[in-house]
């Protein structure tokens, strides 16, 4: 059997998949109930000086029949008093020795930090996470995404969570910010050992349309809050990948955004995650979601003969490469399995008003035909057909040899001729 085991920064678990700091991370008696069902780890719901929270807090993005697509809250940290808190920590840790329990904090002062770290150490948790990153509500306050989206003010509150921490300091890093590579940096300068990311994304998630509020509402007002779930997916991976892939960047990297299934996972693992937290789909499916990760991933990791975690951890990355490092003389066409078609002529609408108009419909046969010399190769049939594996991008064989376009421009490589300049 392939081992799970994972280890960020001297946290051990029994395997990568950790509850991510959230309602779900909320209690004690929550966390034991996720370990039993096999989550190896679980960032508790973030610490502080405990507040009072709105009514109504949560929204959802539900598209095409498909429901809670996408999530947004504007819930803040913990309203549950610390000693209530720092109590289940301790007897979460007791039941569970072997499972990781990280601390999310969230305070002001050195002060606060000081005194905030050592209270959750001394409850066992094994690590703390120190959330810079929550979009709305704290953030007014100076705290959360005010801190993360200054480099400046991550380094310094880092080193002092550093200096008076003695298990591993993670630090939450927000998307909401134009690269993410600095606010990485500033992270490891500030000594930090380890980031998750990403937090939620500076959002509205839809108006009422018939009261003229945004949602969700609070009487007859509302806020930006969070936005997280599947939709997010590709905008972690990408931010996970620009750390991962940055040489001066050193430290490993906990992945959070938009995870469903072992799959989703697997592509953050790839791209350098050590582990994976999970947020909305526990919200939305429950706890026991994990046990199809943990079979999923095992029988991943057997299939391409991986042992352990560290063997698929940034397999990925050095594929991932800029714009002008691609292969322009690389070229695909579009095959339609006529066996497979059903004929419902969505490549044709979509290829004829949304791409190259080079697939057409037949007067002999419900199969559209492909115009393989207008072809571009651009997927979107491939998308849009709702039948797996009928349409399938297939490599062609031009003659003309790799050029990228930093080669072309600068070394006068030559390129393939254009299609689709009808």
């Amino acid at each position: 059997m392939p081992d799970l085991r994972a280890n960020i920064a001297g946290i051990r678990s029994p395997n990568p998949f950790w509850l991510a700091s959230a309602p779900p991370a909320n209690s004690g008696e929550q966390i034991m109930r996720a370990f039993d069902a096999g989550w190896g780890g679980a960032v508790w719901k973030t610490l502080g000086t405990p507040i009072q929270n709105v009514s109504s807090r949560f929204g959802a993005v539900h598209h095409r029949g498909t429901r809670g697509v996408g999530f947004n809250n504007i819930e803040l940290i913990t309203d549950r008093p610390l000693e209530v808190n720092f109590k289940e920590i301790y007897e979460v840790k007791k039941r569970f020795p072997e499972h990781a329990v990280v601390a999310s904090l969230m305070v002001e002062t050195e002060d606060e930090w000081k005194d905030i770290i050592k209270r959750s150490i001394d409850a066992g948790a094994d690590g703390l996470e120190l959330n810079f990153g929550c979009p709305h509500g704290m953030c007014e306050r100076g705290m959360g995404s005010a801190v993360g989206q200054e480099p400046r003010v991550n380094e310094r509150i880092t080193s002092w969570a550093v200096q008076y921490s003695t298990v591993p300091v993670l630090v939450k890093l927000t998307p909401n910010v134009g690269d993410i590579v600095p606010h990485g940096m500033a992270a490891q300068r500030g000594g930090a050992h380890g980031v998750s990311l990403i937090n939620t994304i500076k959002s509205i998630i839809g108006v009422d349309i018939d009261r003229f509020v945004p949602e969700p509402r609070v009487h007859d007002q509302s806020t930006n809050g969070g936005y997280c779930g599947a939709a997010v997916r590709p905008i972690a991976l990408h931010m996970v990948a620009a750390l991962a892939r940055d040489k001066a960047f050193q430290l490993p990297i906990s992945g959070i955004g938009g995870i469903t299934n072992w799959r989703d996972a697997v592509e953050f693992l790839l791209l350098g995650s050590s582990t994976v937290q999970v947020c909305t789909e526990v919200m939305l499916r429950g706890y026991r979601i994990v046990e199809d990760m943990i079979e999923g991933l095992e029988e991943y990791m057997r299939g391409h003969g991986f042992e352990t975690l560290d063997d698929l951890v940034g397999k990925a990355i050095p594929s991932y490469s800029e714009w002008g490092d691609l292969d322009l003389n690389y070229e695909t066409i579009a095959k339609i399995d006529a066996e497979k078609c059903i004929g419902c002529q969505l490549c044709v609408v979509a290829c004829h008003d949304g791409a190259h108009q080079c697939i057409h419909p037949r007067a002999d046969t419900r199969v559209p035909m492909v115009d393989e010399d207008e072809c571009v190769g651009c997927n979107l049939c491939q998308i849009v057909c709702p039948v797996p594996d009928c349409i399938s991008m297939v490599e062609v064989d031009n003659g003309f040899s790799p050029a990228t376009w930093n080669e072309h421009v600068y070394e006068g490589a030559a390129l393939r001729p254009k299609k689709g300049a009808h």
